[in-house]
């Protein structure tokens, strides 16, 4: 028992040194930026790549020389990215001849089909090869309030912003495991961290995802797979049209800014080529999270009342399509389509009859 009780204890000491060890790493990283790691080479899957995000992760990732697999729903806003993601290269220093542009391979993907994932992952297998990069950077938001959206706009919301990482990750992973190699990146939300009124479906997609994000990194971790990286990113609000109109309150502006897409982009990039685990944008919803976790809940809306994040989401829910004819259980018949616009993309609801 005397040995155990020994064990024990330096097993705690050691404990202590890691995280204190963590502490001064995580603190020297802070004021010395570590160096970036080349993906010059390496092939790179970025879902929702039709634009939002996830086209400007193609084009950052183009620029670095990584081999583009571009995934969307949208076959035109899909190639427009193509193209987009050829011209700024072709113009770039970086691919000064024109045999070394960029390689970019397209494939049209309804992320929330897990048998389409798992087809166009055994194509892009067969075209391309192992996978280094997979980014999941797909996702929908559907502008209602829990009981004004139609059930079925609620399930594409779970299935694109979490389900597909499902799918997408057991796709890929299997290689990675069996080489140790890889990096895995899940764009995610603030509202994944901490939730607002009126966006019930939206935050429980990202609480799932950010879940299953840390504890797939955690299995990776007691597997002793080091080889394979993981990073999570939660920017707050972006200025862009997934969430046209949200604002917190005026005076706030300076501490809760409305976040343009390319700050967010190269903010993840430097994240992820320094195999950071986790960024939030902007540095305050560091401490917000760590605020949720030790104030009364009373405190926390009393919180959020203060810096108008209660209700930021309002003005953007009262503009949603179709709002006044969308009925929780009485909405049948909507055509529901996704536009691939990555992580500011929107679910639209057309009145056109049954879809076929």
């Amino acid at each position: 028992v005397m040995y155990d009780s020994l064990n024990v204890a330096a097993e705690f000491l050691q404990l202590m040194f890691k995280v204190f060890w963590a502490f001064v790493v995580a603190g020297w990283r802070w004021f010395v930026r570590p160096a970036e790691k080349s993906v010059a080479g390496q092939v790179c899957v970025v879902t929702g790549a039709g634009g939002g995000l996830g086209r400007l992760f193609a084009v950052e990732f183009a620029r670095r020389r990584a081999v583009l697999v571009l995934w969307d729903i949208d076959r035109s806003r899909l190639e427009e990215t193509a193209d987009i993601v050829r011209r700024i290269c072709r113009e770039s220093a970086r691919y000064p001849k024109q045999e070394d542009e960029p390689q970019v391979h397209t494939y049209v993907c309804d992320v929330s089909l897990r048998e389409n994932v798992y087809a166009t992952a055994e194509q892009v297998r067969r075209d391309v090869g192992h996978i280094d990069m997979l980014v999941n950077s797909a996702g929908v938001v559907s502008g209602h309030h829990l009981l004004e959206c139609p059930d079925e706009l609620i399930e594409r919301t779970m299935l694109v912003n979490c389900h597909a990482h499902f799918w997408t990750t057991k796709a890929f992973l299997p290689k990675m495991l069996e080489v140790n190699h890889g990096h895995i990146v899940t764009v995610a939300h603030s509202l994944g961290l901490f939730s607002t009124a009126g966006m019930e479906d939206y935050c429980a997609s990202k609480f799932g995802v950010i879940g299953f994000h840390e504890s797939l990194s955690h299995e990776l971790k007691a597997a002793e797979k080091d080889g394979i990286k993981m990073t999570l990113v939660c920017p707050s609000l972006v200025d862009k049209n997934m969430f046209k109109g949200c604002q917190n309150r005026k005076e706030m502006a300076l501490l809760l800014p409305p976040l343009q897409p390319e700050y967010c982009v190269k903010q993840a990039m430097r994240a992820i080529l320094t195999d950071q685990p986790m960024i939030c944008m902007p540095r305050i919803m560091y401490m917000m999270t760590f605020m949720k976790t030790i104030l009364p809940f009373d405190a926390v809306v009393s919180m959020y009342r203060f810096l108008g994040v209660d209700k930021c989401m309002y003005p953007f829910l009262g503009t949603s399509h179709h709002k006044e004819s969308m009925n929780n259980n009485k909405a049948k018949g909507y055509l529901v389509s996704l536009q691939g616009y990555g992580d500011v993309a929107v679910l639209e609801s057309s009145l056109l009859g049954p879809a076929a």
